[in-house]
């Protein structure tokens, strides 16, 4: 019997230091991604880091302090994370690039009045869900 119970135990540690390595992996290319982000328009990098955010915290507690006390993308991290607030610079230039982007979908695609409709209104959607947001430090 102690052989099975042995056994068992190192399958649930295999198990937790595989869920860890995926959670890891999964982080880093988030941030990678990120980082591509900060220099391909219209690829959003905050998104990419606050999907990372709770694969660090499932994998490497210091990757994920790291990101939090990040000198450009910490303050803003740590805003969503503690108030579920956006500045208002981000929500402003998220605006913008929506707008941007729908223009040179429309521009290029040149899609039908339904499509065109569609892809409007779910755009629109985002950008009203980002500026009904608090802005950090705001007090309601």
């Amino acid at each position: 019997m102690p052989v099975l119970a042995e056994s068992v135990q190192g399958e649930l540690v295999r198990r937790g230091r595989a869920a860890r390595i995926f959670w890891l992996t999964l982080g880093l290319a988030l941030v990678g991604l990120g980082f591509v982000g900060a220099f391909v328009p219209l690829l959003p990098t905050t998104d990419f880091l606050l999907l990372a955010l709770p694969c660090f915290a499932r994998s490497s507690p210091r990757l994920e302090a790291w990101l939090l006390n990040h000198p450009r993308f910490g303050p803003g991290l740590r805003a969503w994370q503690e108030e579920r607030a956006v500045p208002r610079n981000a929500k402003i230039m998220a605006c913008i690039g929506m707008s941007i982007g729908y223009g040179l979908f429309w521009w290029h695609v040149r899609p039908g009045w339904i499509v065109s409709f569609g892809v409007a209104a779910f755009m629109l959607f985002w950008m009203v869900w980002i500026m009904r947001r608090p802005i950090p430090g705001d007090i309601r």
